[in-house]
């Protein structure tokens, strides 16, 4: 049981954590840089690049509970920008 009591509160502090906030998607900018977001939400859940024709993109993803942030970014830089809340899986 005690146990279970400090997995329950260590898994409440790491939400009360959480870099995923609505506050900090409203921080993120166009034109910032790949470092710049990753300095205000850490380092991503998921991301995947990719180019053409010279022109190179990212999209990464931080998740935390139901909360989904996702940045598009074009030649290193912020070009798009999501904050979502996600359903539970039952």
């Amino acid at each position: 049981m005690h146990t279970r009591a400090l997995a329950f509160a260590a898994l409440l502090l790491l939400a009360a954590c959480s870099k995923v906030t609505q506050e900090n998607f409203v921080r993120i900018q166009d034109g910032m840089t790949e470092q710049d977001v990753t300095a205000i939400l850490g380092s991503p859940a998921q991301s995947s690049s990719g180019s053409i024709l010279g022109i190179s993109g990212t999209t990464s993803t931080w998740t935390s509970g139901d909360s989904e942030i996702t940045v598009r970014f074009v030649n290193g830089k912020v070009a798009l920008k999501t904050f979502d809340k996600v359903a539970r899986k039952p």
